[in-house]
């Protein structure tokens, strides 16, 4: 964080954009922060908006909010400008105001929530933050304003809310963990604590440091999901303000954006948040990309906006044909998604087969099948491009049906079909059922969500050197899925290039470890073949039989990598002090030594 203290020349006034200097550089923070630059969101590019989201997750940023025409049956979402940056040095009634639309979204989405909690956490994050300014001389309590607004549009909870604005607190001022909990209640200080960066301990480097806070997140995370979601929060706000540091720390900062923040809002479900995080950190890792594509895509623009609007009118009056109730919403593909493509299939960007796409979103599971038959008879599918995300949901919970069409004149689209509560599952993720919660007690979903944290905080014990976490945690944040099955019919869902052993590891730890070999829809294989979507898989086991550390040259998921190398550990530790036992007796008979 960047502070100017009061009656001291704020050297950042006379710098434009991009420009900074003034504040000594801080110790390295995990977020990779260091001196952060808030402003209201400014828009990376009118072209990267709300309605060039990944229409399997986001579907645009969180603010500014969307202006939406509304036709009789669809609903068609245009991305509106932000803001300008007008608040660099904004009054007091204008904080008011700001924290009252908070109030307000607070009100809407969780009526019955303790507002008393979130006006003291305000007038405290004012207090202790008074006199500090940000990178870009603003006053600093814009930034604990903007996550919380990002918190409330999530429909999380008064806790939360007041978390957030606190979230710098114990790491930026005097205040300690202790006031925190002894003023707003233990569950705030916890998630406070949680999000506070390690800078009071001394790295070897930059590497471990962001090790060891995003293990120290991670942690925290186990036992309140709601540390990870003000993270994301703050990390979004951040994202949108990155313009006022240096072009070395933008790039630094967008790129562990683009490596852990992202993907972790994708683990979680949270596309939405992680669409508008993408697209940012694109702008910023790789310009000139970003600058060529913003121009292709804007040289296509309104004729694909034409395109889809055509489409859908035709959805439209289909559904009312077949009096199927649902709306429809269009897009055109996110930038970082087309460029993801791009780099993956090395096609142009008007060859990329959903740069199009509309999303359907019914009321009931049966319309989502129903509509999938009615646009299938209306346009031809795409060979191979259809896949059911509702009976068989991604790890993160994800659900959908997902097709491609080919439309008159051989242009292609995709569509996506899902009902009001896979999309909001969809979009908002583990925040989703927020508020819906009575107690904070983790629904079975959320936990299921969780499970791969878990899991992952067990393994880290055995874990002394932080590069092998960081290399952990980042195999566990892409999972590129492989759907097979057990013989009985039991979907296992593994990386991409998963093996027979981490299928067996994936049934149990034991099974993994006696595995001798493996069937493959009825045919023998070895143990390094590659799995497909569709294998039926059948593990063979012996009793008595051990890991091989061959076994790590081709596991892929990180559950069956880290229990071969625990069982390699443990049993070379136990060789070893047979091995030292055997020494030692030999000597003592040499010498004629009791033992």
């Amino acid at each position: 964080m960047a502070i100017v203290q009061p009656g001291r020349p704020d050297p950042t006034r006379a710098l434009g954009v991009g420009g900074q200097i003034g504040a000594p550089e801080p110790a390295p923070s995990e977020s990779g922060m260091g001196l952060e630059a808030t402003l209201p969101a400014v828009a990376p590019e009118p072209s990267t908006a709300e309605s060039h989201a990944s229409l399997d997750e986001p579907s645009g940023s969180f603010a500014p909010p969307s202006r939406r025409v509304n036709g009789s049956a669809n609903e068609r979402e245009i991305a509106s400008p932000a803001p300008a940056a007008d608040i660099a040095y904004t009054p007091k009634d204008n904080f008011d105001a700001r924290f009252e639309r908070v109030l307000a979204t607070v009100r809407a989405n969780r009526p019955h929530d303790d507002l008393d909690l979130i006006r003291a956490a305000w007038d405290f994050c004012q207090e202790q933050h008074e006199g500090q300014r940000r990178a870009s001389g603003e006053p600093y309590v814009i930034h604990p304003l903007e996550v919380a607004q990002v918190l409330a549009d999530l429909k999380m909870d008064a806790t939360a809310i007041a978390a957030g604005l606190l979230h710098d607190a114990v790491e930026d001022t005097d205040v300690s963990t202790q006031e925190i909990s002894r003023r707003f209640g233990e569950q705030v200080a916890h998630i406070v604590e949680g999000v506070t960066k390690l800078d009071k301990i001394k790295f070897a480097n930059r590497e471990d440091h962001q090790a060891e806070n995003i293990r120290k997140m991670l942690l925290a995370m186990v036992t309140d999901v709601r540390v990870v979601i003000i993270k994301l929060a703050d990390r979004l706000h951040n994202m949108r303000t990155l313009e006022h540091l240096r072009p070395e720390k933008q790039q630094r900062i967008a790129k562990e954006t683009l490596d852990i923040y992202a993907p972790l809002a994708h683990r979680l479900g949270m596309g939405k948040l992680r669409g508008e995080l993408e697209d940012l950190a694109f702008r910023y890792v790789d310009p000139l990309s970003y600058a060529k594509l913003t121009t292709e895509v804007d040289a296509i623009r309104g004729e694909g906006e034409a395109f889809l609007d055509r489409i859908v009118s035709t959805i439209d009056a289909k559904l009312r044909d077949t009096s199927i109730h649902a709306r429809v919403e269009s897009r055109i593909k996110r930038l970082y998604s087309i460029q993801q493509k791009l780099n993956a299939h090395g096609v142009p960007v008007d060859q990329v087969y959903d740069l199009f796409a509309v999303r359907v979103i019914t009321q009931t599971e049966q319309d989502c099948y129903a509509v999938l038959g009615l646009l299938h008879s209306t346009w031809r599918p795409v060979p191979g491009r259809f896949k059911d995300f509702i009976a068989m949901p991604r790890p993160n919970l994800y659900q959908s049906l997902h097709t491609t069409l080919i439309a008159e004149g051989g242009h292609q689209f995709e569509v996506q079909i899902r009902t009001e509560d896979m999309h909001r599952v969809a979009e908002e993720g583990i925040a989703a059922h927020w508020k819906y919660k009575a107690s904070d007690n983790v629904s079975a979903k959320d936990e299921q969500r969780l499970a791969w944290v878990r899991q992952l905080m067990e393994w880290q014990r055995e874990m002394s050197d932080p590069n092998e976490f960081m290399s952990t945690l980042r195999i566990d944040l892409y999972p590129e899925e492989v759907y097979t099955f057990t013989p009985k019919g039991k979907v296992i869902v593994l990386p991409k290039d998963a093996s027979p052993i981490d299928f067996a590891y994936a049934i149990h730890t034991d099974v993994g470890h006696q595995t001798t070999g493996a069937k493959v829809n009825g045919r023998i294989v070895p143990l390094r073949y590659r799995l497909r979507n569709g294998d039926i898989v059948e593990i063979t086991t012996q009793a008595g039989h051990t890991p091989s550390r061959d076994w790590l040259s081709f596991a892929k998921s990180s559950r069956a990598r880290n229990k071969i190398k625990h069982w390699l550990n443990e049993h070379q530790r136990e060789r070893a002090i047979e091995i030292g036992r055997k020494l030692l007796e030999r000597e003592a008979r040499k010498y004629k030594v009791s033992l």
